[in-house]
């Protein structure tokens, strides 16, 4: 079973939902882990643009992540989201993050396909949700 948008968004919703008050490095830890798998298969370059195009989308719905550009620097990549998410209330930063990482996850299973996505994240996240959650979320 492959997983689905909807699956993703509950995984991600999950995620979300285990900081009772979201802040700007939780909300960063959760792409980290993410982006070095994905940097993995399709390179530096590519992360960064299925990046943009995320932060491009999403700015419709927040407005304030214009300013949110990926770093030239990989060990400081996400350093200008979490300068965008320190001025932001906790509720509005789990929104956010929730709705980039949602449109960036089914940018990425549109180009690479579900099964692919779902390897990632539970690669990704796998420290971070439980074998019970996890199960849910298996490709086979």
């Amino acid at each position: 079973m492959e997983i689905s948008e909807l699956q993703r968004r509950q995984l991600i919703e999950y995620l979300l939902t285990q900081h009772a008050q979201m802040n700007a490095a939780d909300a960063v830890n959760l792409w980290e882990p993410m982006a070095a798998q994905i940097v993995a298969i399709v390179g530096e370059g590519g992360f960064n643009s299925l990046y943009a195009r995320s932060l491009f989308l999403s700015q419709s719905t927040f407005p304030w992540l214009e300013t949110c550009a990926l770093s030239a620097q990989e060990a400081r990549r996400f350093v200008q989201l979490q300068t965008c998410f320190e001025s932001q209330t906790s509720a509005q930063v789990r929104a956010a993050n929730a709705h980039l990482l949602i449109t960036f996850t089914n940018i990425l299973a549109g180009l690479i396909g579900d099964q692919l996505t779902t390897r990632i994240l539970r690669s990704a996240w796998s420290n971070t949700v439980p074998d019970s959650i996890n199960k849910e979320f298996k490709d086979e």
